[in-house]
């Protein structure tokens, strides 16, 4: 049901079952898939594309132009999968030319109120980004990351799949795989433990995976030793190497 109080350029598609609340803007470029709800309020700028059966809430500023000075009006897009709830005054930009031209939101995410998702980001499945959490431009987010409320990324910085930040952590370096992190800098405080039980990891796994972090950070071994020293595991665990190949390939460093 579309309100006739929303207001839905004639060049948008709209999908099957969409819900366009009162007060709604749906620009021209914008492609919105079957069964989305899209509350009161809502501004959805193109070129975006929004998948299946996402509920966004009042307020919430979708596709709109980046606020980087060097973006100059090219055509970039935003892409957004699957059962994503984006609450009250999300803010999330398209990309700019500078990198993939492009920002793009995988499925299953949840966005709380005030989040920020800024230009060139690419976020994966299953996120938490809990209320005031904002990215900056050309971050990268894993599945099953939580980023706990007001934490600030710094731009470029990539976030490993089922890392965890505490409230108000600010992340200036890469946060690896599996990781907790917190504090301003932000610097690593464990496992995810509690993550990997519930996702189902196995005993093994897990035991292989807190080996690693404690040869990595406890140490006193430069990455390049930890690595080394790892080998054996990273051959074999491929939890091991999936967090020892996201070190390998950092460009920011990693959080220490």
């Amino acid at each position: 049901m579309i309100s006739e109080l929303a207001f839905v350029h004639p060049d948008a598609k709209i999908g099957n079952n969409v819900t366009i609340g009162p007060w709604s803007y749906i620009g021209p470029g914008v492609e919105i898939g079957d069964d989305n709800i899209i509350h009161s309020h809502v501004v959805i700028k193109g070129p975006t594309v929004i998948g299946k059966g996402n509920r966004i809430f009042q307020f919430a500023s979708v596709g709109e132009d980046c606020q980087d000075k060097k973006y100059a009006g090219e055509p970039t897009r935003l892409i957004i999968g699957d059962n994503n709830v984006i609450r009250e005054n999300v803010t999330i930009h398209r990309g700019t030319v500078q990198d993939n031209s492009e920002t793009r939101i995988g499925s299953n995410n949840l966005f709380m109120a005030y989040v920020h998702i800024a230009h060139d980001c690419v976020v994966g499945n299953n996120v938490i980004m809990a209320n005031n959490a904002s990215i900056a431009g050309h971050v990268h987010v894993g599945d099953w990351v939580i980023l706990g409320g007001m934490t600030g990324v710094h731009q470029f910085v990539h976030i490993g799949d089922h890392a965890f930040t505490a409230g108000c952590s600010l992340l200036l370096q890469d946060v690896p795989p599996f990781v907790m992190a917190a504090g301003q800098p932000a610097i690593p405080r464990g496992l995810n433990s509690e993550g990997l039980k519930r996702r189902g990891f196995s005993k093994e796994a897990q035991l292989a995976v807190r080996r690693a972090y404690k040869t990595l950070y406890r140490s006193n071994l430069t990455v390049e030793e930890a690595t080394a020293a790892l080998a054996d595991e990273i051959a074999t665990v491929p939890e091991v190497k999936q967090l020892m190949d996201f070190v390998a390939s950092s460009g920011r460093g990693i959080i220490r």
